[in-house]
């Protein structure tokens, strides 16, 4: 009979900090600050028996005798951390095409109620909505949508709402291609 024994691995990974680029950890370590010029990003996480620490222009990440999911764990915390670091010097920008063959289609943007309007799409009368997440820029030039924010999630979860908004549903989509499209995003 075999019995599985967990191994268990210290872990320790490290994220650089650019030279004009300032981090502080609060709250125990579990809330994160960056700084660059006039732009800030804070982040709270949930660490688990991870600890994160700065040492000189690195932050560690570390745990004892650390399992697999803690392993996970600080992989996705260290990328999360390298994309404050780029929103905050940056940011993050993805660009949209409006594609309309059928019927002329008319977006406008609400930033008071945070919503984006799609008007005429495939004929319809009632318009189509999408949130535009807090903290995210959107521009319209021509049928050019360009959706920009310091926060990676909120710029691609409103660009993804925009898209999803213009969804056909059952028709062909050989023959009706019309829409908002994704066509460019962050590296």
């Amino acid at each position: 009979m075999l019995i599985a024994i967990k191994m268990k691995k210290d872990i320790l990974l490290h994220v650089n900090i650019p030279e004009d680029v300032e981090i502080s950890l609060a709250r125990e370590g579990r809330e994160i600050k960056a700084k660059h010029k006039d732009k800030e990003i804070v982040e709270v996480f949930i660490l688990g028996k991870l600890k994160l620490e700065l040492d000189g222009k690195k932050l560690l990440i570390k745990a004892l005798k650390g399992t697999k999911r803690e392993k996970k764990l600080a992989g996705t915390i260290r990328g999360k951390i390298s994309n404050m670091i780029k929103g905050v010097i940056e940011g993050f920008t993805y660009k949209l095409q409006i594609a309309s063959s059928h019927f002329p289609m008319r977006v406008e943007v609400d930033k008071t109620k945070g919503i984006i309007t799609v008007k005429n799409y495939l004929g319809e009368r009632i318009p189509r909505k999408a949130k535009i997440l807090p903290d995210v820029e959107i521009k319209i030039e021509n049928d050019i949508i360009t959706v920009f924010s310091k926060r990676k999630e909120a710029a691609g979860q409103t660009a993804a709402n925009i898209e999803k908004t213009t969804k056909a549903g059952s028709r062909d989509k050989r023959i009706f291609q019309d829409g908002i499209y994704l066509t460019e995003k962050p590296k």
